[in-house]
């Protein structure tokens, strides 16, 4: 029997709320209408994952998210932490960064900045030290790209490079390489309805 491939899912946490929202929940005025569970999610995408006709088991999901300001957005930073630790206690790995605060802020929102980074080091490092089989990396976010196209030339046949994305094949909105295929994992209203979380932190 073969032996199962090691899974590791990569979540950009903001940019897979936003798609699910913009795909799934246009006109919503919840803040909880694309709230995830990271794990559940990442047990979903393992469920169906096939690599050169091997099955895969989830060994790890990582959620990277910006972190607001204790002092500037108290209310946002416990509501941030709150959920933080939802995560973590179901068994996420939990990867944050402090948001980058404007000067005319709140007039102007809060913006993520570096997180796409350290979640891009740690897909190729995380690839270059064995420690996944298959790493499904869950953004739209073509800074991305790099990294993907990387770990997808790294040690062809023993290391896997995937994606996910929210909607069906013939949405454009999920990171590509250019000429190369790269497998999608494309997740339906049923898919998101099964892995939401509709906690108001």
């Amino acid at each position: 029997m073969t032996t199962p491939l090691r899974l590791a899912l990569f979540i950009d946490a903001q940019n897979t709320y936003r798609r699910a929202r913009d795909r799934f929940f246009p006109n919503t005025q919840s803040g909880v209408d694309g709230q995830f569970d990271p794990v559940r999610l990442g047990q979903l995408i393992a469920s169906r994952a096939r690599h050169g006709g091997a099955s895969c088991s989830l060994s790890e999901v990582r959620i990277y998210s910006g972190q607001p300001d204790y002092y500037r957005d108290r209310r946002s930073y416990d509501a941030h932490m709150r959920q933080v630790n939802r995560w973590t206690a179901n068994g996420a790995h939990v990867i944050t960064h402090g948001l980058r605060y404007p000067p005319n802020w709140p007039s102007d929102p809060a913006q993520e900045k570096g997180i796409d980074v350290a979640l891009a080091i740690d897909f190729v490092r995380l690839a270059i030290t064995g420690a996944y089989d298959v790493g499904v990396m869950m953004s739209t976010d073509t800074d991305l790209v790099p990294a993907l196209g990387f770990v997808y030339d790294y040690n062809p046949g023993s290391i896997h490079a995937a994606v996910a994305a929210w909607g069906v094949p013939t949405d454009s909105r999920r990171l590509r390489l250019p000429n190369a295929r790269i497998w999608c994992n494309w997740l339906d209203l049923a898919d998101y309805n099964s892995v939401a979380d509709p906690t108001r932190y």
